[in-house]
């Protein structure tokens, strides 16, 4: 069987550089172009040495895109996004979008982010988390890769959804996760022994949980930045309609993730470093026996669940391969 071709658009930032690196060494995929705007001409592996993907970067052009790959994944920013998934669409490739652009329904995207570059889309497009959406995923041509924080909060409330009357997401974040260009509040000076709280009154990544957990359910959601460059952990205080016994819960997360590849179940709270250059999301859960209130805590790698690596698995539903081919 010929090996489906893939471009990555968007390959200077940290999550398509990600991308590109687990396509080149995919044993089903072959890495066909990668593209950059203000970086085309430079090499990849001079940006990213450690990736060692020796591809130049070249200019986005549809039309030399889809006449060699068969797939996309799409690195840009939102609104920058949904043009080019637009342009590779009409030329019949299957993308996946790193970026909010196709996340979510039109109102809830304008009213979190701006108006829609390409509406027309959004009904064909899948929320790109397998664990929730697995079948959906395999017979889409558009599925739009969730966002990091959502990726965990949504694993590890997702068992809990008809049982939660309340529940807090405390999310802790790598700076890797706010994108290759350094602000004020991502440069080394700000983050370097400190820890932040921000966007706390409305982060636009609340609006996934609303979508995929419904808004009966209030959810508070802080976001924080730590002083690590990969990694994120999502410690979740839940209340439910009725007090659960720790073995209860445990035996529910127990089921509902037995069979899932890439979530892990684990005997105590876990951290990031367990998780660094992984697709997995670690999980454990319990009940605090002062309130009987369930605490889950989800960690992830934000580079790969939470952004390439989820990708990748969401290309492979796609492209009818072996789920995990190409990750680890």
């Amino acid at each position: 069987m010929a090996r489906a071709r893939v471009a990555v658009v968007g390959a200077s930032g940290f999550a398509g550089a990600l991308a590109a690196a687990i396509v080149e060494r995919h044993p089903e995929l072959d890495l066909c172009a990668v593209t950059a705007r203000s970086e085309a001409g430079a090499r990849l592996d001079e940006l990213y040495p450690r990736y060692r993907v020796p591809r130049r970067l070249e200019e986005f052009e549809p039309d030399a895109i889809a006449e060699r790959a068969d797939a996309a994944i799409v690195g840009y920013p939102h609104k920058a996004a949904a043009p080019a998934v637009k342009a590779l669409r009409e030329r019949g490739l299957k993308v996946v979008d790193l970026s909010a652009d196709f996340r979510l329904d039109r109102e809830r995207y304008e009213r979190y982010y701006q108006r829609h570059e390409a509406p027309e889309l959004l009904d064909g497009a899948v929320y790109g988390l397998p664990e929730l959406r697995r079948d959906e995923i395999r017979g889409a041509d558009l599925v739009a890769a969730p966002g990091c924080y959502p990726t965990a909060a949504l694993l590890a409330l997702a068992p809990l959804r008809e049982l939660m009357t309340d529940a807090i997401v405390d999310a802790k974040s790598g700076v890797s996760g706010a994108g290759r260009e350094p602000t004020h509040t991502t440069h080394f000076v700000s983050v370097d022994e400190n820890v932040n709280a921000y966007k706390v009154e409305g982060h636009r990544h609340r609006a996934e949980l609303e979508q995929e957990l419904g808004e009966e359910v209030p959810i508070t959601f802080t976001p924080h930045l730590v002083p690590v460059d990969q990694g994120l952990l999502a410690s979740c205080y839940v209340r439910t309609r009725t007090e659960l016994a720790p073995s209860e819960l445990r035996e529910l997360f127990a089921e509902r993730y037995a069979s899932e590849p890439f979530v892990e179940l684990a005997p105590g709270p876990p951290g990031v470093r367990e998780v660094r250059d992984t697709n997995f999301c670690r999980i454990h859960a319990t009940v605090e026996p002062a309130t009987g209130r369930v605490l889950v805590f989800s960690a992830i790698d934000n580079l790969w669940k939470g952004a390439a690596g989820q990708a990748v698995q969401d290309l492979n539903l796609m492209l009818g391969l072996e789920e995990t081919a190409g990750l680890r």
